[in-house]
This record gives structure tokens, sequence and C-alpha cells, in this order.
């Protein structure tokens, strides 16, 4: 079992590697290329591959595929936050070279908000253990939503988020660079410190992120109830989150039917939590089934297109 000293390294390495990427390898901002972002894709999949074989020699082969069917199922829901980053830089027109920074700012509050949603979600499964029948309850009825609620559209001005900001903090519109924050004069006053766009940007990544880890978290204690498994296969998505999103950000259009992909994950999971009493899926079969319905979304919306996916709308003529 993971001890105390294993979370204390896991989480120094954690730093150590963000404290590499912004103070060496980003130091300064940039447009951030494909072929960069698919580098950086490599290292964090290497890295995440590797951690994986060594929870298999540290903990057992069932530990180590738990640890990877978790990553899978946390990497797949990331590329809904994706969507979601990509409507909210374009709304706010965020230059390209001051994305990146965004994104990982993002990511540091994200691995917060995640470990204590992470730590509470394993003590109310350790104390009431029927919790786990309302979270596969919730990710079935997620996953029906997914499928057959339609696509809803992004709407920065009715965050409660941005509208306490804009209430209790003075907000200029103009870019300062890298900057969150800056002094500046409003209407002839003396110089305060004002917030840019870049950090209401910020703020809404960050709430984002909260809405969807209310479905991955849950869908990742549908596949293993080791804490530190969900904890690291999470962190490890998430570091990977900021390359994929520059790997995908051109063409993640072309996979419409990838959400009918995701909700099939979210339902199978769900499924799994409510069964597992009577009918255990072992979790070799769940890293198959998770795959295959991801891949299988993803090839699917290569060969079909989405006008031929979508259902024709009846008309008055075909009606009589």
């Amino acid at each position: 079992m993971p001890t105390t000293w294993w979370w204390i390294a896991f989480n120094a390495m954690v730093l150590a590697l963000l404290a590499l990427d912004l103070g060496v390898f980003n130091r300064k901002a940039h447009v951030v290329t494909v072929r960069e972002a698919l580098g950086w894709s490599a290292v964090w999949i290497a890295l995440a591959i590797g951690f994986g074989l060594w929870i298999g020699s540290a903990m057992g082969r069932q530990s180590m595929l738990e640890f990877y069917a978790g990553y899978l199922v946390e990497q797949a829901l990331s590329v809904d936050n994706l969507f979601v980053f990509i409507l909210i830089f374009g709304y706010f027109g965020i230059p390209s070279e001051l994305q990146h920074r965004v994104l990982f700012w993002g990511i540091i509050g994200a691995l917060f908000m995640r470990g204590a949603m992470i730590g509470a979600g394993a003590v109310l499964i350790a104390q009431f253990h029927w919790i786990i029948y309302v979270f596969g309850a919730f990710l079935v009825f997620t996953g029906a939503k997914m499928a057959f609620g339609g696509d809803s559209e992004i709407e920065p001005e009715s965050n409660p988020v941005i509208r306490l900001l804009r209430r209790f903090l003075p907000i200029t519109t103009t870019f300062h660079g890298e900057r969150f924050f800056v002094r500046e004069r409003i209407d002839g006053t003396a110089a305060r410190l004002v917030a840019t766009p870049l950090f209401v940007v910020l703020a809404l990544v960050e709430t984002t992120d909260v809405v969807f880890a209310v479905d991955s978290i849950p869908a990742i204690f549908g596949v293993t109830r080791n804490p530190f498994l969900v904890f690291t296969s999470n962190v490890f998505a998430i570091l990977g989150l900021r390359s994929m999103y520059f790997v995908l950000a051109g063409v993640i259009g072309k996979f419409h039917l990838l959400k009918y992909g995701l909700a099939l994950v979210l339902v199978f999971v769900g499924t799994k939590m409510l069964v597992s009493e009577l009918w255990p899926v072992g979790i070799g079969v769940s890293l198959g089934i998770v795959g295959t319905l991801l891949a299988g979304s993803a090839l699917l919306s290569l060969v079909i297109s989405p006008k031929a996916a979508a259902v024709p709308e009846a008309t008055a003529g075909d009606a009589a």
C-alpha cells in the first residue's frame, strides 16, 4: 500500500516537472507549434507509462492496470475541456502566445482542487459505501445527457465567478503581456491594482475545470478505489492536457462522434459501479471496453461525415 513518503515523493516530482516546464522550457511566451506540442505530448505519455510500470513493480499488476484505466478515462474526459478552452480563448481573443501561460496556471489550480475533491470522495466512499451507487447513477445520467442533450453554447458573461470578479475587482480591457494584474489609472483616479483579461480567462478556466471534475473524479473511482491511483492517474492526465490542447485545437472539430464515445464511457463506468457487488467487472475487461469505445468513436468520426451523422429534419412536404 502507498505510504506517506510515496505521496510526498510524487508531489515533489510533479512540482519539479512544472518548475522545469515554466522556468526553463517555456520561460518566454511564444506560439506553441504542433510539432512542439506533439513532442511534449509524447513526453507526458511516456512519463505516465513509465510511472504505471513502476506501480506494477511496487504494487502489482492489478494496480498497474487500474492506474492505466484511470489515466485513460481521465485523458478521454479531458477532451471535453479542450472544446471549452477553444471557445473561451476565441471568445476573449486570447493571443496564441499567451494561451500556454493561462493553461499552465490553470493546471496548477486544477491540481489543488482535484486533490481536495479526490480526498473528499475517498472519505465519503470509506465512511458511506452506498455513495458509490450515487456516483454510479450520476455518471449514467451524465452520459445520457451528454449523448442526447445536444451541444450547449458557452456564455462566459453568465458565469457567476466572472460576475463576482467584475463586481469586486476592477478589470481592464487591455492585455498587458503575460501579466494577470497591473497598476492602472481608471477615470483619472490614483493608480490601483486591476485585473487584466488574462486573469478573467484564468478564473473561467479554473471554474470550468471544477465542473468537469464533478464528472471525471467519480468516473475514476468507478475504476479504482485506491486514492493514490486515483490522484496520480488524474495528475498525469492533467499534466498532458496543455500539449494535447495545442495538438488537437485545429482538428478537434473533426471528431464529431467522440462525444458519444465519451457518453458511453460514462454510462459503462456508472453501470459498473451500480452492479459492482453482484457482477464485478475485471479491470482488464474495463480497460478494453473503454479503449474500444473511444477508439471506435474517433475512427467513425473520420469515416462518417457530420452531415451523414445528423438526423434529417422532416419538412412540410415530407409530412404531407
